[in-house]
């Protein structure tokens, strides 16, 4: 083999689109990932909660039977939250306590004492985190808690229940926010430059992080924001690449769904060459895609639609020639029951579809690399008579603003397993 200077290894590298990175990390080339230079396909699941639980009482102890449990089904990805930002009611509900960055420019280090211990333990069994740094919606504080710290609206808009246009029309000011921006930056430096009390090793030299993800479904919100919009995630994504030569990072986004409902413009936030893969997400409920309560008479329909958004963004991450997961998808439960001994046919039928999807995919050696649902809520269960989570209970599937049992997959969901492992027990 040729002796090659890093100068030359380094131009090879950005010219054939491979992430680089040491041995033992997931890294990209072209339209897969690769892990130790063989393909990397997984089904994963939604936890975002992880980071948290080693935090409460028995907390580590349930933490590592979870895991435990996931990876006797064959689920080694986790979609797991980092930045929680702020306290107190924000949009008119709870948020996820306690907060990271509890006040501007403050955090509270024992929230990553704990991730510390989650990502050691997943290092353990050879699983893989995917870790958002913030988020677009209120429940865990997010960019509204940027702009009403930096004084671009008030204590009383942040509380007050807001309807959708209002809703919309603030949070889309994040991205004209340079001070807002700003103090999320210094949120993600903090982070990225961690060290794990248990590893030894700096997140940004963590193998048991998979990528970075700049937000939770990160949105214009109005077409008037666009720009800024495109600006902010390019610039964070050089942003992060320039700390981390390790890492993927992807943006987090829904899809055309949350990007003014526009091919072209989700196609070009990927672009950039920092941007190793795309996501989407999937919400029949929220999008309308169903009417009756009992979901079975749409259920058709509904997978159907499913289908077709899972296809027409794997044609656009063909055309850029990068992965496609699909992190986010979820469904209640028949009836809208939150009783976890209740049916699941319905979910449990879109769960196969999706699959599906990604069966083909990997079986043809294609961009639809991976898929997470939404959400593990491992051994938890909703107290009986109250539908919203309350400071104390057990964290599950559930964000504390949704209805608890409402998209939680419990580890006594023995039917949804049994599709699971028909995909990942092979």
């Amino acid at each position: 083999m040729p002796r090659f200077s890093l100068n030359v290894i380094l131009i090879i590298t950005l010219c054939t689109g491979t992430a680089t990175a040491q041995k033992g990390f997931i890294t990209r080339s072209g339209h897969q990932f690769s892990l130790n230079n063989k393909p990397y396909y997984y089904i994963g699941t939604n936890y975002w909660y992880g980071g948290l639980l080693a935090l409460q009482k028995n907390g580590k102890e349930r933490l590592k039977k979870e895991l435990d449990f996931l990876k006797s089904q064959g689920v080694n990805n986790l979609r797991i939250l980092v930045g929680t930002e702020g306290k107190g009611l924000v949009n008119g509900v709870e948020r996820v306590k306690p907060a990271f960055q509890f006040e501007q420019g403050k955090f509270n280090m024992e929230i990553l004492g704990g991730l510390d211990f989650l990502l050691y333990e997943m290092g353990k069994r050879k699983m893989y985190a995917v870790l958002f740094l913030s988020n677009n919606w209120e429940w865990s504080g997010g960019f509204l808690q940027y702009l009403n710290w930096n004084g671009v609206i008030t204590d009383s808009v942040m509380r007050s229940k807001l309807n959708w246009d209002d809703l919309r029309e603030n949070t889309s000011k994040f991205y004209s926010c340079g001070p807002c921006q700003k103090d999320y930056e210094n949120q993600l430096r903090l982070v990225l430059n961690h060290v794990n009390e248990y590893t030894k090793h700096k997140y940004i030299d963590e193998p048991s992080i998979m990528a970075w993800e700049l937000a939770n479904e990160p949105r214009p919100m109005l077409t008037t924001a666009v720009d800024k919009y495109k600006q902010w995630t390019s610039s964070v994504a050089k942003l992060i690449k320039s700390i981390d030569r390790n890492h993927l990072v992807t943006l987090g986004t829904e899809g055309i769904m949350g990007t003014d409902e526009s091919a072209d413009l989700f196609k070009e936030i990927h672009q950039p060459k920092e941007v190793d893969y795309l996501t989407i997400h999937i919400w029949p409920k929220n999008w309308g895609w169903f009417k009756d309560t009992s979901i079975a008479a749409s259920l058709p329909v509904l997978i159907s639609k499913t289908q077709q958004y899972i296809r027409q963004h794997e044609e656009i991450a063909s055309e850029l020639n990068k992965p496609l997961v699909v992190e986010e998808f979820g469904l209640p439960r028949d009836n809208h029951s939150f009783d976890p001994a209740s049916s699941s046919y319905s979910r449990d039928k879109m769960y196969d579809a999706v699959f599906a999807e990604w069966a083909r995919s990997r079986k043809q050696g294609g961009v639809i690399a991976g898929c997470s649902f939404w959400a593990f809520a491992g051994t938890a269960r909703p107290v009986p008579g109250q539908i919203f989570w309350k400071e104390g209970d057990d964290l599950m599937g559930d964000p504390p603003q949704e209805e608890q049992g409402l998209n939680s997959v419990f580890d006594s969901d023995n039917i949804t397993w049994k599709i699971i492992r028909t995909y990942t027990i092979n």
